[in-house]
């Protein structure tokens, strides 16, 4: 099945965001990537969901550019942060179709768990063309995918897992590896999840 923004906001509506199979309440992963960015005052986050990531870039100050495909998690972060909605940025749009906003501009692009549910080449390459276009030149872009070990479903959608190699193939010759890292996460159930986490700069 592929996914819509019924099927996420049925799952954001039905589920407390601390059950979610995703749910992180530390974010640490990710920010010892983002430690590594020079400048980020600008944050795309792909697929935001909830995460509590929005928290932690508020604190620090920076500009958020949020996209996800469902507005009912889109409404939980507007409840969660009316007061810093001035810095925020939301964006209710399918990742892999085209985003064309005056704002869509950014020194850092963030994606965890998202990449991942598309499993069209079409969808894919609509993904890298969004990245391409949003990202600018000299900014970076972190990943955190299921890899090629990890599970092959979640939120009852077909996944297509990663590895550094395919995820550099997929960016190409104007990307650069930077770091990447296993990661073992466990979600709300006790399950285990390995995780690639890949931060490129774009040349």
């Amino acid at each position: 099945m592929k996914s819509s923004k019924r099927h996420w906001d049925r799952i954001f509506k039905d589920t407390e965001d601390q059950k979610l199979g995703w749910y992180e309440d530390d974010v640490a992963p990710t920010l010892s990537l983002l430690k590594k960015i020079p400048i980020r005052k600008k944050v795309f986050i792909s697929g935001v969901g909830t995460s509590l990531l929005i928290d932690q870039l508020l604190a620090e100050g920076t500009s958020l550019i949020l996209n996800d495909i469902s507005h009912t998690a889109l409404d939980k972060v507007k409840i969660r942060h009316k007061e810093q909605e001035h810095e925020i940025t939301f964006l209710c749009q399918d990742v892999s179709m085209p985003i064309q906003h005056k704002t869509a501009s950014a020194d850092v692009w963030i994606d965890r768990a998202v990449l991942h549910f598309l499993t069209d080449e079409d969808d894919i390459k609509g993904y890298f063309n969004n990245l391409n276009n949003i990202l600018k030149a000299g900014g970076y872009a972190i990943f955190a995918e299921f890899s090629k070990d990890g599970a092959t479903e979640c939120a009852g959608l077909t996944l297509h897992r990663y590895s550094v190699e395919e995820l550099s193939e997929k960016l190409g010759n104007t990307f650069e590896l930077i770091e990447s890292f296993n990661h073992t996460y466990f979600n709300p159930n006790g399950e285990t999840r390995p995780y690639i986490y890949a931060l490129y700069k774009k040349n």
